[in-house]
């Protein structure tokens, strides 16, 4: 039987070493040993943006990108779309396994009276410029709770860290919803503990004159799906971000807003909001050709397909795409719709395209969804967010109680100057 190491010999010295492999990787640190003299401080691996890097063993989301999976804690995207809650979903990543129903209804009953926020948040939100982006307000604000929950900084309490839990999945939907509000010059309204997480979301975003705001079931049933396709996806950006800044022991509030920070970056949060853009330069369905033909020649980008992670169909993109059929039948269809349809079946039969393995992703339909509902392109990131904070807090709370975990510090090659000596100001050249 073959041995789970790796044998690697140093060129440089001749010098031969075995190394463990465990899951299929081995410890950075085992390449420390790999020296040429006794002051050498030891091999490392460089590797930019963690192409290749494990930063963490993790039982929460596995993703094969090839074969086009996403489970969360084993459980395939597709069936919790079809039959789970989003409340449900984010019970199961954080606690690993699916509730019972007394669990569930403990669990919807926290998070539902806790989604009111103190009125010096308001006061905190009032004094951001009228045309302030939603997703800035919402960092800003989520960062600030901090100094409303002190309490929050005991982190290695567990009863301590649920309180924590409930308060945030609660409270992100309420401080969305008045950021954009707020970018409205409209006043805030408040929670309405009857509804469901999904509509009383829509009721604080929509809700006018009326006494009582009804969602559109339709409308609820397709932001819980869309909230479910969000809620994790490995170590993305956001999710390192939680957990690198998290490693420093700070509370949970200030963890989440560096997440966000992360989200608000067009490369991650705004990539929805990018695919839309293009969609309105094509302009319609037969003008398709034209633009794809652009695209080969590098005379334009092609937004919402392909993925660092799948190269195959992104499974969260088939869902998007079942759902924005039912929105559009209570919206009315997007005219984007039809010039998206086209672009990816003319890519997908294009040997351009499919050698590169470019298949659309979980943004080429969200955004148009997104649109068909009412939501402004500024609030996408915010919608992701909302989605994403379970995630953020599962990763958190596994790299707390993860053994191997320290406070993050990466490794750096130097390739600057070597010792040099201060020269006075009157002697410089």
């Amino acid at each position: 039987m073959a041995k789970e190491t790796l044998t690697i010999t140093d060129n440089r010295s001749g010098k031969t070493y075995e190394i463990p492999i465990e899951h299929g990787a081995i410890r950075a640190t085992d390449l420390r040993q790999i020296r040429v003299s006794e002051d050498d401080f030891g091999l490392l691996s460089y590797d930019p943006a963690f192409m290749n890097t494990a930063s963490c063993k993790s039982t929460i989301t596995f993703i094969d990108g090839d074969k086009g999976i996403l489970r969360y804690r084993g459980y395939p995207i597709e069936q919790l779309a079809e039959r789970s809650t989003f409340l449900e979903t984010a019970y199961l990543i954080l606690h690993g396994e699916l509730p019972t129903r007394p669990q569930l209804e403990e669990w919807v009953y926290h998070i539902t009276h806790h989604t009111m926020i103190h009125e010096h948040i308001k006061k905190f939100m009032d004094g951001f410029h009228y045309d302030a982006h939603p997703m800035g307000i919402l960092v800003g604000t989520v960062g600030a709770l901090s100094t409303f929950y002190p309490d929050a900084k005991n982190i290695l309490d567990p009863a301590n860290r649920q309180y924590q839990i409930y308060r945030l999945i609660a409270k992100m939907p309420t401080l969305a919803a008045f950021a954009y509000r707020h970018s409205l010059g409209m006043p805030y309204a408040y929670p309405d503990n009857d509804l469901s997480y999904g509509g009383n979301f829509l009721n604080m975003l929509f809700k006018a004159t009326e006494l009582k705001y009804k969602p559109d079931p339709v409308l609820e049933k397709a932001l819980d799906v869309l909230f479910i396709l969000h809620v994790d996806h490995e170590q993305n950006c956001s999710a390192n971000a939680m957990r690198s800044v998290g490693s420093s022991h700070v509370d949970p509030y200030s963890a989440v807003a560096a997440a966000a920070t992360a989200l608000y970056g067009p490369l991650h949060g705004g990539a929805n909001a990018a695919v839309l853009r293009m969609l309105g330069e094509i302009g319609s369905k037969e003008k398709v050709p034209e633009f794809l033909k652009k695209v080969k020649a590098r005379e334009a980008l092609l937004m919402g397909f392909g993925h660092r992670v799948y190269k195959s169909y992104d499974p969260r993109a088939k869902i998007i795409r079942q759902t924005a059929e039912q929105v559009f039948s209570v919206t009315g269809r997007n005219p984007l719709l039809d010039i998206a349809l086209e672009l990816e079946r003319i890519a997908l039969e294009d040997d351009f395209f499919v050698k590169r393995r470019l298949y659309p992703n979980v943004d080429f339909y969200s955004g148009i969804i997104y649109q068909a509902m009412g939501f402004p392109v500024d609030i996408y990131p915010v919608l992701f967010a909302i989605g994403r904070t379970p995630g953020w807090l599962a990763q958190w709370q596994e790299m707390l109680l993860d053994p191997d975990q320290k406070i993050a510090r990466p490794r750096q090659l130097y390739i600057g100057s070597g010792h040099r000596d201060y020269v006075p100001l009157e002697k410089r050249r």
